[in-house]
């Protein structure tokens, strides 16, 4: 489902994608692990639209969106959430996520006003909250949510725009025990129907929902495999996962 082949960038002298190639096929979850300063989010970006490469190739869904916007690889299928979260806090729950569908279907453009009143969207949005469990929360303002509630918000309004394709960027970050094991629960539910690409700090989420662990390093990939292979491996080990790590 995404296909990233030999990505890099450079910023001046400094690397910060050294020839990256991830590849997620349908029904998996891979995972980005690293120090901070890796270079994750950079490459988030870059898969998102929000960077361009300057060399290597993004494929979705087997169509080549390397030079797409941030909008037309929405349009092909391609969703993200933030790592710090993103929402229109003077808007509803409801009103956020029907925005989100609105600006998928192209429907009436006014992208502020009235989104929920429009009877499709908004069962897109009662039906997309229900799947994240804030259904009960629909017409409460986003500005009087929790925090973990607000990072289901988020990832009701990446679902909202029926991607084929799910970027996650520390979604779990600033999140109790409790809603983190919460929301491993909803990705591992998630996952079944949605490919997705994880990047995260929580290793225990990490090992219980990814099929396929990258740690990177100083922009370039320096250990991959399964999350017990890549547990093992001695360069991983070193370079973030330490010797706490059994």
């Amino acid at each position: 489902m995404l296909d990233i082949h030999n990505l890099s960038k450079n910023f001046g002298a400094l690397k910060v994608s050294q020839d990256i190639s991830i590849s997620v096929e349908a029904g998996q979850c891979h995972a980005l692990i690293g120090p901070n300063g890796a270079g994750k989010t950079t490459l988030i970006h870059q898969i998102s639209g929000v960077l361009r490469p300057d060399t290597g190739r993004i494929a979705l869904d087997g169509h080549d969106i390397s030079h797409l916007s941030v909008s037309a690889r929405v349009q092909a299928g391609l969703s993200r959430t933030f790592q710090i979260t993103s929402v229109l806090p003077s808007f509803s729950v409801l009103e956020n996520t029907a925005i989100a569908a609105q600006a998928k279907s192209g429907t009436s453009m006014h992208f502020f006003k009235d989104a929920s009143r429009e009877k499709r969207l908004n069962e897109t949005a009662q039906d997309t909250l229900a799947r994240v469990g804030l259904a009960d929360r629909a017409h409460v303002q986003a500005a009087e949510l929790s925090h973990g509630e607000l990072r289901l918000l988020e990832i009701a309004i990446a679902l909202a725009a029926k991607p084929k394709f799910l970027l996650l960027d520390e979604p779990m970050a600033g999140l109790g025990r409790s809603e983190s094991a919460a929301l491993v629960t909803l990705l591992a539910d998630l996952r079944r129907s949605l490919p997705m690409l994880l990047v995260e700090h929580d290793m225990d989420a990490i090992f219980q929902l990814a099929d396929v662990v990258y740690v990177l390093v100083d922009g370039r990939i320096v250990a991959q495999g399964s999350p017990d292979e890549v547990r093992a491996d001695p360069a991983a080990r070193a370079a973030y996962l330490g010797d706490s790590i059994g």
